[in-house]
């Protein structure tokens, strides 16, 4: 009696992390995020046309946080293919569908 509850929660939770990772967001989420980005873009630029001489610490400051954040969001959103990889959690499963042999 003490295996089947704990195989059942397994089963669960392989079953919630698979739909979980193909589960995304819909393009208008991402086309929302870019036309975000232009925006504060715009936002910035404008603010900083009052000045004669053009700072370019803001500018290149802009231009490298918005970058990577939205780096960071994607590469999330897609684990498997970039730098932030889920390698660990899937050796993990793997080793223990090798010990279930």
């Amino acid at each position: 009696m003490l295996l089947l509850p704990a195989l059942n929660d397994l089963i669960d939770i392989t079953t919630t992390r698979a739909a979980a990772t193909q589960n995304h967001p819909h393009l208008p989420i991402y086309l929302l995020l870019v036309e975000m980005s232009l925006i504060s873009a715009l936002l910035v630029g404008y603010v900083m046309c009052a000045n004669k001489v053009r700072s370019w610490f803001y500018i290149l400051t802009l231009s490298a946080t918005m970058s990577f954040t939205l780096y960071v969001i994607l590469a999330l959103e897609f684990q498997r293919s970039g730098l932030i990889r889920v390698d660990a959690a899937d050796r993990t499963l793997a080793d223990l569908r090798k010990s279930m042999r």
